[in-house]
């Protein structure tokens, strides 16, 4: 199988890294692709340096609509069969894509392949930055995946387009956790989903800007929403096992200790609502050491927090 891949690249005033993003999509060694750059509107120099590719790449531009537009608008004119989105500010390793097309050769069945993403944090301090590979961990139920948040970022899978298509595409108006949102519609839809281990592409961390940092509390209850609809649909078609509703409360758990900080009333209706699905449930991981949850088990979520908190208090005046 040797299928045309469409790297589609949405592009917003992202002068400082569009030349390595556009660059790390030409230089695959899987040679059957074409590249798409759209900019959506923007007023840096990111058109001039997509216009410096010429013949290379087939590019528009448009007024500013948004990600997800964009992203449709991608969608929409790309030929291939199977789909690599880029995020402008971020870049592919050179084997990325032949080794997800390998991959496909022996799993006819797959319409979205994913892998790990390679995290690339930027610091203010000149061009210090480090990386790391954000591992999938088991078990590797989409499902289960999802609800915890370990599906990765845009870059990372490869996309059947028909599959896409089928369940409508992008969703224009959402403003964040896109591609989750989209996860979600497409395992309602029963698209297979597998596992490749190789980790090919980089998301740069490097901005404050961004709407799920900006908004935080928007973030979570978007987070929230695509969780709920996911354990709905779940317990509709009668799939909802022990081990899938824990972890979609796991999930809740740990959303609702980072939602205490700024907010206790929503953290508690989060705990509330963990108790309606299971009055026995006890939190792991590393967001609750055994000493948390030793007192969560007898003290209960809120006087646990309180505690925590105070701890967190003194350790800051002692410094």
């Amino acid at each position: 199988m040797n299928p045309i891949v469409s790297i589609l690249i949405p592009c917003y005033n992202a002068e400082r890294w569009i030349e390595q993003s556009i660059s790390s999509a030409l230089n695959q060694t899987y040679k059957n692709i074409e590249v798409i750059v759209v900019d959506d509107g923007s007023t840096d120099r990111s058109l001039e340096i997509i216009k410096s590719f010429s013949q290379q790449i087939y590019w528009e531009t448009s007024e500013n609509r948004g990600g997800n537009i964009t992203r449709n608008r991608l969608l929409e004119i790309s030929k291939g069969s199977w789909l690599q989105y880029l995020d402008a500010d971020d870049y592919l390793l050179p084997d990325k894509v032949a080794q997800q097309v390998e991959f496909l050769n022996h799993n006819f069945d797959t319409d979205i392949v994913y892998s790990p993403s390679i995290i690339q944090h930027h610091y203010s301090q000149g061009d210090n930055t480090n990386k790391a590979v954000l591992p999938i961990p088991q078990p590797h139920d989409p499902w289960i995946l999802l609800a915890r948040w370990y599906l990765p970022q845009t870059g990372s899978p490869l996309w059947r387009k028909q599959a896409i298509l089928e369940v409508g595409g992008w969703r224009e108006n959402q403003p964040c956790c896109q591609e989750h949102e989209l996860y979600l519609r497409l395992l309602q839809g029963d698209k297979k989903f597998n596992y490749f281990e190789y980790a090919g592409s980089v998301y740069r961390q490097w901005s404050e800007s961004t709407v799920c940092k900006q908004n935080k509390a928007e973030t979570y209850r978007r987070r929230l929403e695509i969780t709920d609809k996911l354990e709905q649909y779940l317990d509709e078609i009668k799939q909802l096992t022990p081990l899938r509703q824990y972890q979609i409360n796991q999930a809740r758990f740990e959303c609702a200790r980072i939602i205490w900080l700024s907010d206790k009333q929503w953290a508690n209706k989060i705990i509330r609502q963990i108790r309606n699905c299971n009055g026995n449930f006890i939190p792991s991981g590393d967001c609750a050491p055994e000493i948390y949850r030793l007192m969560y088990q007898f003290l209960g979520f809120e006087m646990t927090e309180i505690l925590a908190d105070f701890k967190r208090q003194l350790a800051i005046s002692n410094r």
